[in-house]
């Protein structure tokens, strides 16, 4: 992060110091296509008259600054992003004129041409401290003050923000288009917002399309608008985005005892995008990605539904209520992801959310909570570069488990009614986890300080291991739990969860008993099982109460692997998988065990987030974890299974569309590319495939892969889908061919060169990492190690990061790869920490595919 980097201490310091009162920022968008004009000025008090303090701003200049009508230089004023602001009085007025750098990273003022049309966009994203980026502000969340933006920009533009757009006045000037093009300019003067923190801050403008709609609330109708590009309207099912919102204000109302909060709710989808989604206050912004320009499986429309509803609750919880600091941060987002799975299972036609759940949200906690990188759910954020380290599946989705959890223990009714008393005391203002724990122990009568301790303040998952003994005939004699943690993390926690018993009858797995157990320390007896017929499988964590990982006894695991679609139910379906994976992991199971296991699944699969997580499963078992002398074998098998899959499956199904997706991915052979390239050109076809954009993206990148697809080919179709969308996916095909060549641009147009917007840069990476012949990436071990901290140093953090990501050689997954890495950890102790915790975490990958590779191995 450029400049200095802004301290917890800090924060309080100057919180305590301040009482914010409003900002009026004036934004011209006219003045160019590198950069803006912005004007704050900011009205505030200050509880010790003489004292000094500072004020945030990243840009690319100041020209004045004027404090309580004091001009201040800012050759010495304005240095490493803050403007010093001494001889503060009680009463204070700060004027600053200044120039902003539109970004192309998906940070601070985001700009964009889209290349169908050559219509400009912009958007902002502020979270966690890019607000700064774009006007002069105190950037922490608890000086919340009102903001009002005036804003000059084409006048045929949409201007979006947090308050309702008003009426554009015309304005003097012109503004010259990407086609040279003169056009005339207005002026938007939108109303000051509710007082909020700066991050929830927004604004949004271009030639966006938008369809309109209305939400009766308890407060009145409220406007609802739903926004894309131009070129992307013929693709926007705002019908169901409406339908989703509206069922979303129903229910959270209603579970939050509080009327939606804002004046109007807009949801943009936007361009070149970071993130899922951000709760910019009354303007949400989405990713692209869900408009759908062709066909997806229905995993993803739920998951877009899953988001809508998480950044709606945090209309409530995060805008309504703000977190003090950023400590809380992991709060915010895992209220909003129980909430939004709550709303989704309860009031959406989702049922099965906390199948899915488990199946994705879960799955990544659990696989973030085994890295080095791990912390505690509570995490010690010290500054802002921490926020940045621990905005992780920590924040999200272990957090939202252990909120699951927290339900079930104080009681779902006990539950909402805290949440109740803690909106209506806290609203508008800033709060602590304190505060809510506080309302919690009041509804339940339980003190929950115990819970926290265990659950928020340490760090990593517990395993349990079911120990059972029965007679000769199959009644149960004796059952405990072992419960295990890791020697760098021996916390042991209380679980509540259920124990599962189910028989074979016929084919089906069936659930015959289900006892709700307590399990506490490192071995807990269960009394209650003793006597009852053990049947065929055990299942610990039976309805996926509890967040820990779950082992099969062998007897179960048989059953399993002999069985695989015995269970008709997806949850414990998901459960079983998802303890096999872990075992998997864990170098407990072989992975061609796990791919077999998989593999058999997959038949009749109907489950659409099951097929989709286990696809992924078992492509990276295949590729990472099955030992080198066994891959090609496995390979063939993954192909040629799931080929006769795809074919097999129900002309325009779900399963179809997935399957053959996964097909294209792992395709290798010069029979399977002729394949793909007749259902590409038309010369073969598959009942029900509909050959759609994205579909021919797929198969032309399988293609470009294999070595099957040239220059041309590729020039060729991003002619015909001539969009910015069109060009990201030009840019993967063209960074996944097999060539040294094509690696080396790849890294050059990334590593070497800044200019690449972040979604061509996301895409070209994927596109790096895309190999059939791993000798390809041989060489980038010792490039990466050597740039990756210039990296670092240059790039802006959602752009270092993903770099760090993108460009490390992990499909080499070897002990060279491993040993350059260990290596250079120990050369850079000195490193920021975000930079050694990508690192380490890329690390962490490597030194468990090995010992996977060697448990499968081994199995010979």
């Amino acid at each position: 992060m450029p400049g200095k980097n802004l301290t917890r201490e800090e924060a309080r310091t100057r919180a305590d110091l301040l009482a914010v009162e409003s900002y009026d920022v004036t934004l011209d968008l006219t003045t160019g296509p590198e950069t803006f004009s912005t004007r704050s000025e900011v009205t505030f008090g200050a509880r010790t008259a003489g004292a000094e303090s500072f004020i945030d701003f990243i840009g690319d200049s100041v020209q004045s600054i004027t404090l309580n009508g004091e001009s201040l230089d800012p050759a010495t004023h304005f240095a490493d992003n803050r403007i010093a602001l001494p001889g503060l009085q009680e009463s204070n007025e700060l004027v600053i004129e200044s120039t902003g750098r539109y970004m192309n990273t998906g940070e601070g003022l985001h700009r964009m041409v889209d290349p169908t049309d050559q219509e400009v966009y912009l958007y902002t994203q502020f979270e966690v401290a890019d607000c700064r980026r774009m006007f002069a502000v105190f950037e922490q969340p608890d000086l919340k003050a009102t903001f009002r933006f005036t804003v000059t920009a084409p006048q045929r533009w949409e201007v979006i923000s947090n308050q309702p757009a008003p009426e554009p006045v015309a304005a003097q000037g012109s503004y010259t288009n990407p086609k040279g093009e003169q056009e005339p300019t207005a002026t938007w003067a939108f109303e000051p917002t509710e007082r909020m923190s700066c991050y929830i801050t927004a604004l949004v403008a271009g030639p966006y399309d938008v369809v309109r709609d209305e939400v009766q609330t308890r407060n009145g109708t409220v406007p609802l608008g739903v926004y894309c590009r131009k070129s992307l309207r013929p693709y926007l099912d705002a019908d169901n985005i409406f339908d989703c919102t509206k069922k979303g204000f129903a229910f959270f109302e209603e579970e939050f005892d509080q009327p939606y909060p804002f004046s109007k709710y807009d949801q943009l989808f936007v361009p070149e995008y970071n993130a899922g989604a951000m709760e910019n206050a009354g303007c949400v912004t989405f990713t692209e990605v869900y408009v759908f320009r062709a066909k997806v499986s229905d995993a993803i429309v739920e998951r877009r539904a899953l988001t809508i509803l998480h950044e709606l609750a945090h209309m409530w919880f995060g805008d309504l209520v703000t977190m003090q600091w950023w400590d809380d941060l992991w709060l915010n987002e895992s209220f909003a992801e129980w909430a939004s799975t709550t709303c989704q299972a309860e009031a959406t036609q989702w049922e099965s959310a906390w199948t899915t759940f488990g199946t994705a949200e879960k799955a990544w906690a659990y696989n973030q909570d085994q890295l080095s990188s791990t912390h505690p759910i509570a995490a010690d954020i010290t500054d802002l570069e921490a926020v940045e380290v621990n905005f992780d599946g920590i924040t999200y989705a272990k957090g939202a488990s252990v909120l699951k959890q927290l339900v079930a223990y104080v009681g779902r009714e006990p539950f909402v009614a805290g949440l109740r008393t803690y909106f209506a005391k806290h609203k508008w203002g800033n709060t602590t986890l304190r505060d809510l724990l506080v309302e919690l122990e009041a509804t339940s009568g339980r003190d929950l300080s115990q819970w926290s301790q265990l659950w928020l303040e340490t760090a990593g998952v517990n395993t349990l291991i079911p120990h059972v003994e029965t007679d000769a005939d199959g009644v149960i004699t004796s059952a405990s739990i072992e419960q295990t943690a890791t020697t760098e993390l021996p916390t042991l926690r209380p679980h509540r969860l259920a124990v599962g018993l189910y028989a074979l009858e016929g084919e089906s797995l069936v659930r015959t008993d289900s006892v709700e157990v307590d399990i506490d320390g490192a071995g807990t007896e269960l009394p209650q099982l003793v006597g009852k017929q053990k049947g065929d499988l055990l299942l610990v964590n039976d309805q996926d109460l509890a967040y820990a990982k779950i082992r099969l006894d062998e007897q179960s695991l048989r059953t399993v692997l002999d069985h695989p679609r015995a269970l008709t139910d997806s949850l414990p379906r998901a459960l079983v998988l998802g303890a096999a994976w872990d075992m998997t992991r864990d170098a407990q199971m072989p992975a061609r065990d796990f791919v077999s296991l998989g593999l058999a699944t997959l038949r009749e699969e109907t489950d659409s987030n099951l097929l989709r997580s286990l696809l992924g499963q078992v492509g990276v078992a295949a590729a990472r974890y099955v030992a080198p002398q066994h891959r090609e074998a496995t390979l063939a098998e993954i192909t040629s299974t799931l080929r006769g899959l795809a074919v097999s499956a129900a002309p325009g199904s779900d399963a179809q569309l997935q399957l053959v997706q996964a097909f294209a991915a792992e395709a290798s052979s010069d029979e399977d590319a002729a394949y793909l390239r007749a259902l590409l050109d038309g010369t073969s076809t598959l009942a029900g495939l509909e050959v759609d954009t994205e579909m021919r993206w797929t198969l032309l990148t399988a293609l470009a892969a294999t070595g099957h697809a040239d220059e041309e080919m590729i020039a060729a179709e991003q002619q015909r889908d001539a969009t910015a969308t069109g060009s990201e996916r030009a840019a993967r095909a063209r960074a996944a061919r097999p060539t040294p060549e094509a690696k080396a641009e790849a890294w050059r147009l990334v590593v070497e060169r800044d200019d690449a917007p972040n979604q061509t840069l996301r895409a070209i990476g994927i596109g790096f990492q895309t190999v059939h012949d791993l000798e390809l990436l041989a060489p980038y071990v010792e490039k990466f190690h050597n740039a990756i901290a210039d990296v670092w140093a240059t790039r802006t953090t959602a752009t270092a990061g993903s770099i760090a990501t993108l460009m490390y050689p992990l499909p080499l997954a070897d002990q060279g790869l491993l040993d350059a890495s260990e290596q250079w950890l120990t050369d850079h102790a000195d490193a920021s920490a975000g930079l050694r915790r990508v690192v380490a975490e890329n690390r962490d990958s490597v030194r468990r595919a090995l010992a996977a590779q060697a448990c499968d191995a081994a199995r010979d």
